[in-house]
């Protein structure tokens, strides 16, 4: 009981002093904007936060949680349902993210602009989506021809929901079909564990030559592929693609854990130096498991490795500042392939990235999970 007690303890610390006060224009867990001074615009890592708030409203009906969600949405969207920040030529998967935000409030307050916004997005961006030649989208215009593991949480959940809304079976049929092609293309069938990106063209120099594949197992990746999975199968319980890859996942990945419950940056790496124990992935894990099991899709032994995770990076990666803020270390700032500087996805180049404490990546999948634990 003490150990749930600190977790709410936390929960409630970060929507009290982190979430609450923030100005949707430079809100205080966006890392990334921060450090590198961007100007605000529509983007995925503001979109987590947010479905990380609306599982909290969900649990406690704190009405603040609502109000404070559609306050930080209208920042970004008008009273027409347009997205002025959002460009749609970008093809940015990313960007999609945000789509289930709008779904949610449309359900939860009946207004047509979210759900004007939300088609917006698909028939501005993804119903003209770029695909590779197995039919996999481009995760984003910049990255031609190549299928990344983020992209099936930033992009396929809320295909799924707004599939499901609009009784669209086309699109709820391309939800299973971009699964299937991950699961053909880019899983190791000697580990289960999936490779980071796929270069169907075969030009890029961190691509394989013969598969196409990058080289390594980055967690956070497979923790985006899992939590987008455990998401898919709780909108569409008849998925069996997004179940049957969800419990080999875990199953993979629970293999991979270390002594202390935690999951490493390149998790099939461990004898690596300066291989480390990273939050944000090893959150999204905890999450992902915990709702599988919830789900019947996973058994108690993915359950308690989910509880084990998120208990090892509550007590060991967590502290109080002294704002009443908590902490949480060992969260991988950014990490992807190609581009420039070019990112070769050697395993010197994951370890290289530069590592934070208080971002959204991390923060939004503790939240998550907590709201998933309380729930089961």
């Amino acid at each position: 009981m003490k150990t749930e007690a600190n977790w709410k303890r936390t929960a409630d610390a970060y929507t009290e002093r982190l979430i609450l006060p923030s100005d949707p224009l430079s809100p205080l867990w966006n890392r990334e904007n921060i450090i590198f001074r961007k100007a605000p615009k529509w983007n995925y890592i503001d979109a987590c936060m947010m479905t990380a708030a609306a599982m909290l409203y969900d649990l406690s009906g704190d009405e603040r949680l609502l109000s404070f969600i559609v306050r930080f949405t209208d920042a970004y969207v008008t009273e027409e349902g347009t997205i002025p920040t959002l460009c749609f030529g970008d093809f940015n998967l990313d960007n999609v993210n945000g789509g289930r935000t709008l779904l949610w409030l449309y359900k939860h307050t009946g207004m047509e602009k979210y759900l004007a916004a939300a088609e917006s997005i698909v028939r501005g961006q993804l119903e003209r989506q770029p695909r590779t030649p197995s039919g996999g989208f481009w995760h984003k215009a910049v990255y031609p021809g190549q299928i990344w593991l983020d992209g099936v949480y930033m992009a396929l959940p809320f295909m799924a929901e707004y599939g499901l809304l609009k009784g669209d079976r086309d699109m709820l049929a391309d939800v299973s079909a971009q699964l299937e092609n991950i699961r053909r293309r880019m899983r190791d069938s000697s580990t289960g564990l999936y490779f980071h990106g796929l270069d169907e063209s075969r030009r890029e120099k961190w691509a394989d030559h013969v598969t196409g594949l990058s080289d390594e197992f980055w967690l956070r990746s497979m923790g985006w592929l899992s939590a987008g999975l455990a998401d898919i199968c709780g909108i569409l319980p008849d998925n069996t693609a997004a179940a049957e890859m969800l419990a080999g996942l875990l199953g993979a990945l629970s293999r991979c854990m270390t002594d202390e419950g935690m999951l490493l940056q390149l998790p099939a790496r461990s004898e690596l130096p300066g291989n480390y124990p990273e939050t944000s992935g090893t959150l999204l894990f905890a999450y992902s498991a915990v709702k599988a099991a919830r789900l019947g899709i996973a058994g108690e032994d993915i359950k308690t490795a989910g509880l084990r995770a998120f208990r090892a990076v509550s007590e060991d990666y967590i502290s109080m500042g002294t704002d009443g803020v908590p902490v949480l270390r060992n969260i991988c700032l950014m990490a992807g392939l190609g581009g420039s500087p070019y990112r070769d996805g050697s395993a010197a180049y994951y370890l290289g990235e530069t590592v934070t404490e208080n971002d959204a990546k991390g923060i939004a999948p503790y939240l998550m999970a907590y709201s998933e634990i309380i729930r089961a």
